[in-house]
């Protein structure tokens, strides 16, 4: 599937296409993952708004990188994969 990174922030959310779900990793500047969660189709730049800073759940970051899936039960499988692998520092334990 698709897949893109831009910068973390409003302009940069813009550019993400919203007609697949998808599984995004907020990374820091040296590209380490600092959070991955998943968003629905129609609903990835309002999703990704909701981590910025000043935000509800603010993720500190430097750019998003996306990778659009056929469906939200597999974003959320590799969600899975990718958590227990790389630990990001802001994705919370037991969830």
């Amino acid at each position: 599937m698709a897949s893109m990174k831009v910068p973390f922030n409003s302009k940069g959310i813009q550019e993400l296409p919203n007609n697949k779900p998808v599984l995004y990793r907020i990374e820091t500047e040296g590209g380490k993952n600092n959070y991955t969660g998943v968003a629905k189709k129609g609903r990835v730049q309002e999703r990704l708004a909701e981590h910025l800073p000043g935000a509800k759940d603010a993720i500190p970051g430097a750019r998003v990188r996306i990778e659009q899936m056929p469906s939200i039960s597999e974003a959320k499988a590799k969600e899975a994969r990718v958590i227990a692998r790389s630990k990001p520092r802001h994705n919370k334990r037991g969830k």
